[in-house]
């Protein structure tokens, strides 16, 4: 717990979305790709494992470390008859996939254990649809399975029709709208829910897709996407922004303990659902400002402690924010309702079941709701110390270091799971708390 209010500038890392949609892209391009200001933790350094297995090089400068150049295979095809292993990483489990429908073999994918609770059937029917060949090692729809690629793509006469229902994760979408530009005739896709989840992180694939010479057109209302067929090529220098949902914890400390924490490097405009985050701490009671100085542009969040609740709460734009947000809303003086981050029970842990069982665990009072979270307030002198769980999951893991800034005897098992997005979230914590 800080002494006192918080008054720290913290600077975040790059942004772990982005980092894996673009070493995506580089590997898809035709020539080599500096990506400067790339995330270096445990997701992204699956990512270049991934890349470099199917054949794609991914040198790191060792001088600044963040920068990486990627350089495609030059005959265009991926290597097969190779093993990707995907840790807990979703990114790759979800984006990789789709590179191996154009691999020279097969592609073996695994995981963590834990990994193997994370559907996968909805981007692999996809790739069956674009006639790859699907064998599962375990459960069907979960990791791990080979693919092997179609003996030849769909023709070029027409855009490739997919269908699937992605209202388990939109990265499934993000998975096939990143390789819809090599097939031969392009990507029609069609999501078959009702619901989309997430749909910002959808828009950011658009965007980058484009950003790489691609057309890819989103057609919402239907809940559907085409792309093009055309070459892709990033341009030859791509700064990545930093991650802005990692801010979340940051930025609320401010709201939990008071006092005021900024974060440099904000941008003005972005595709990161994260971007929503200065304004759902505004509607919780914060002063949110973005000052600049020295050509720097900030976030600066200020609070006194004092947290509003917001009855229905609606989420689905930014769910992966909602442990950070739950965090905060924990301390808040109404209940709060978070809605449309059902698929949250599909993350790296079940999140809206582990966030019920850790907020009891320190006498907080929280319910899961068919599509989402309901959280209660209680009073501070009912919250006490516990030895929090994470489940593997970074999120959860900072969202009990949350807890910590205002009740005393917070303990966090296995805080290095951080390192799937912030490698160094201990010392980034305690330079905040210093």
């Amino acid at each position: 717990m800080p002494d006192g209010p918080i008054n720290a500038t913290v600077t975040i890392p790059g942004s772990k979305s982005l980092s894996n949609r673009y070493l995506i892209l580089a590997a898809l391009s035709s020539r080599p790709v500096r990506l400067v200001g790339l995330l270096r933790s445990r997701d992204t350094e699956l990512m270049m494992g991934a890349l470099a297995a199917l054949g794609v090089r991914c040198d790191v400068d060792p001088v600044t470390d963040t920068m990486v150049t990627v350089t495609p295979p030059v005959s265009g095809r991926f290597r097969g008859d190779v093993d990707v292993y995907c840790g807990l990483a979703g990114t790759v489990m979800r984006f990789v996939p789709g590179l191996a429908l154009f691999a020279d073999g097969p592609v073996r994918f695994d995981g963590d254990e834990q990994a193997y609770a994370r559907p996968m059937k909805p981007v692999l029917d996809g790739l069956e649809q674009l006639g790859a060949k699907v064998d599962y090692l375990g459960e069907e729809g979960f990791l791990p399975f080979t693919i092997t690629p179609p003996s030849a793509l769909p023709s070029a006469e027409a855009m490739a029709p997919v269908s699937i229902d992605s209202s388990g994760s939109s990265q499934f979408i993000s998975g096939l709208l990143l390789i819809g530009s090599k097939l031969p005739g392009g990507l029609r896709l069609t999501h078959t829910g009702e619901k989309t989840p997430s749909l910002p992180h959808i828009r950011m694939t658009v965007a980058d897709v484009n950003g790489a010479g691609g057309e890819a057109v989103a057609e919402e209302s239907a809940h559907t996407w085409t792309v093009a067929p055309k070459p892709l090529q990033l341009p030859e220098t791509v700064t990545v922004e930093p991650d802005l949902s990692n801010a979340a914890p940051f930025l609320g400390a401010a709201l939990i303990a008071g006092g005021t924490v900024r974060v440099p490097h904000w941008p003005e405009t972005t595709t990161q659902p994260g971007g929503l985050l200065p304004g759902y701490l505004e509607r919780m009671g914060a002063q949110v400002s973005f000052p600049e100085q020295n050509g720097v542009r900030y976030c600066e969040v200020t609070g006194d402690g004092s947290v509003r609740g917001l009855g229905t709460f609606d989420l689905t734009a930014a769910g992966e924010i909602a442990p950070s947000l739950a965090a905060i809303l924990v301390f808040a003086d109404k209940p709060t309702d978070m809605v449309g981050i059902g698929h949250l029970r599909g993350h790296e842990t079940n999140r809206l079941a582990a966030l019920v069982n850790e907020i009891a665990r320190v006498g907080g009072k929280a319910e899961e709701l068919p599509d989402g979270l309901r959280i209660e307030p209680v009073s501070d002198e009912r919250l006490h110390g516990a030895e929090m769980e994470t489940y593997a999951d970074h999120r959860m893991a900072t969202f009990a270091a949350m807890l910590g800034l205002r009740i005393p005897g917070i303990s966090v098992i296995n805080v290095a799971t951080t390192r799937k997005t912030l490698p160094d979230f201990v010392g980034m914590w305690n330079g905040m708390l210093a």
